[in-house]
């Protein structure tokens, strides 16, 4: 019966996948392979789209028969639900692409140190590069295996290697190749140059580490302050506003503040993320994936307290 069930869901889901691929234009759809890809899903998109369609749908239902059932804001409840899934998703590819990136640049000073001992031994770049990829594997060995592909496929050697940190998105690992290149064209000693490449990647993987290690008491305390104490506070006006309106002095100001409110805990859950992301990365561009979760979180709290406060003040 179990086998049945899914055998008919996967038929239905490819059958939501071909519908996808002719809505949906290609490159947009090769865009998307390409972001899974750079985050070791292995995952069709427009399949991975259908199954995004499909949650959407059912927590969306789900999500209107709770708000029915505990009277809630309809219309937000059910954005929430429209909103949250494909979020969720996104947040998860970034982190597993920040991931990778990390596992590389981490693995990449043993690896190009092993390239230049080769290189001693009177073993070509690209040789070494392919003997080494074969020989583990990892998401830098597949990213090596990937560039000797296209090299014997006939594109550019130079345009190959770099785009393994393009792909990446990686500017230490960018520099880094692009000096190889540089030392490979001057007909100096490469291995010498590979060497220091390998040590100065080593360093500022290292320094990397130890900021995110500095800092991460600063970071807890923003993190605390956008999910808890904030929320928690601004949601005390909805449960005053709660406690005037059961004494009959309904409050024009009141509602206002609550409005207020909501819209001060978007705010600044989101420059927090943003700070987050400046501080551990130095790019306010990758707070974006914290910002995104401590809005979501942070606003439930505030809702919940803001809705339910009277009734767990009540309890005690």
């Amino acid at each position: 019966m179990k086998k049945e069930y899914t055998l008919k869901f996967n038929e239905f889901l490819d059958e939501i996948s071909k519908k996808i691929e002719n809505k949906i234009p290609e490159n947009y759809l090769n865009r998307i392979q390409d972001e899974l890809f750079n985050a070791q899903m292995s995952v069709n998109a427009s399949r991975l789209i259908g199954i995004n369609l499909i949650i959407i749908l059912n927590f969306t239902i789900f999500s209107f028969i709770i708000s029915l059932i505990f009277n809630l804001n309809i219309i937000i409840t059910v954005l929430f639900s429209i909103i949250s899934i494909p979020l969720s998703i996104s947040i998860y590819v970034m982190i597993k692409k920040e991931k990778r990136k990390e596992n590389v640049e981490k693995a990449t000073p043993d690896f190009l140190r092993q390239i230049a001992s080769m290189l001693r031994i009177g073993m070509g770049f690209e040789n070494a590069m392919e003997e080494l990829s074969q020989l583990s594997s990892g998401p830098l060995h597949n990213e090596v295996k990937r560039a000797i592909t296209e090299i014997k496929m006939g594109n550019d050697f130079e345009t190959s290697i770099l785009s393994i940190p393009e792909r990446l998105k990686s500017k230490d690992l960018k520099r880094s190749f692009q000096l190889i290149i540089e030392g490979r064209k001057s007909g100096g000693s490469l291995a010498d140059v590979i060497d220091s490449v390998a040590e100065n990647l080593r360093k500022t993987n290292q320094l990397k580490r130890e900021r995110k290690s500095t800092v991460m008491m600063s970071v807890m305390f923003l993190i605390i302050s956008a999910v808890i104490a904030t929320p928690f506070a601004l949601g005390m006006v909805g449960v005053y506003s709660s406690f005037l309106t059961n004494l009959g002095k309904n409050n024009s100001l009141v509602e206002t503040g609550i409005t207020a409110a909501s819209s001060y805990i978007i705010i600044h859950s989101s420059l927090v993320g943003l700070i987050i992301g400046t501080i551990l990365y130095g790019n306010f561009k990758k707070g974006i994936k914290f910002s995104i979760p401590i809005v979501i979180v942070s606003y439930l709290i505030f809702y919940g307290i803001s809705n339910f406060g009277t009734i767990l003040l009540g309890t005690f």
